[in-house]
């Protein structure tokens, strides 16, 4: 579905306008979760994300996107440094948490890799130093230098259509008889 509307002409036609549509179509690709963590003034901070992505392979370099309204745009600036953890099924809760939700008495548990802190017990992550910023629209695109990298047993916790989900492994795509119109 293509649109050249604008939002009031969208929304007096009954149809979504492009802000939701745009929601629409970025939330059919499947993403993983994860949260982005950094350090300031003797404090952890994190926040969830799923703007994620491997940047390079050499030199090594990740790309968070951050709004710029959000408290972590400037913690980050200041900082220099930040983890990204990929949670796993199980780490729902701590998706809830870094988005604002309280956990209540169980708090998170972080390592550190260097000065940098990572959630612990999450399917993978990376720590990075800040090497370049770039502005994107309303948000921040971080570039980091990746100087610490590990993984996990475990399967990851996705993100699609506004819900949580899971992999099924029991019915593997090569094993799936593909769609007739294939």
């Amino acid at each position: 579905m293509s649109t050249g509307l604008t939002e009031a002409r969208a929304a007096t036609l009954g149809g979504p306008t492009p802000r939701q549509l745009f929601r629409q179509v970025m939330g059919r690709f499947a993403t993983g979760v994860t949260v982005v963590t950094t350090t300031g003034s003797n404090q952890i901070y994190g926040m969830t994300a799923n703007a994620f992505m491997a940047g390079s392979l050499d030199p090594m370099l990740c790309v968070i996107s951050i709004n710029r309204t959000a408290q972590m745009h400037e913690r980050l600036l200041r900082a220099g440094h930040f983890g990204v953890s990929f949670l796993s099924e199980w780490q729902q809760h701590l998706s809830a948490h870094f988005a604002g939700q309280q956990l209540g008495a169980i708090g998170p548990e972080f390592t550190y890799r260097g000065l940098t802190p990572i959630l612990a017990r999450a399917v993978a992550a990376v720590t990075a130093d800040v090497v370049d910023t770039t502005e994107c629209g309303d948000h921040t695109l971080f570039v980091g230098q990746i100087n610490h990298m590990e993984t996990a047993v475990g399967r990851p916790l996705l993100f699609y259509r506004g819900h949580y989900a899971r992999i099924d492994l029991s019915n593997s795509i090569e094993e799936a008889d593909p769609p007739e119109f294939w």
